[in-house]
């Protein structure tokens, strides 16, 4: 059972910068794409970022890209979301996800085959 474990989440002020982390439970995790993904309060479950097995690729949605940095470490069974410039409208519940999938990194929520619970993100204005 793999199993994801989302930490690092917490309020901040607008324009003030935070880093999530996730770490999975598996022996395996190189063999994995990870995901980030976030939902807002009466919103549907939205792409943030992802990241390929080996961390050569990554992926981001339009509404963070140039402030929001996604890494990975295989030697610690995590990945990260740095959040820079944070919006209020970037408060959500942040979501990771684990894709068993060699190849691009992907968007969609379907192709991920594990979840996190989630980790709240406030931004004030």
């Amino acid at each position: 059972q793999v199993q994801l474990v989302e930490s690092g989440g917490g309020s901040v002020q607008a324009g003030g910068s935070l880093k999530v982390s996730c770490t999975v439970s598996t022996r395996t995790f190189s063999s994995y794409a990870m995901g980030w993904f976030r939902q807002a309060p009466g919103k549907e479950r939205e792409f943030v970022a992802a990241i390929e097995w080996s961390g050569l690729r990554t992926v981001y949605a339009d509404s963070v890209k140039g402030r929001f940095t996604i890494s990975r470490d295989n030697a610690k069974n995590t990945v990260y979301l740095q959040m820079n410039s944070l919006k209020p409208e970037d408060t959500a519940v942040y979501y990771c996800a684990a894709d068993s999938w060699y190849g691009p990194p992907q968007s969609k929520a379907y192709e991920y085959d594990y979840w996190g619970q989630g980790t709240q993100v406030t931004v004030s204005s």
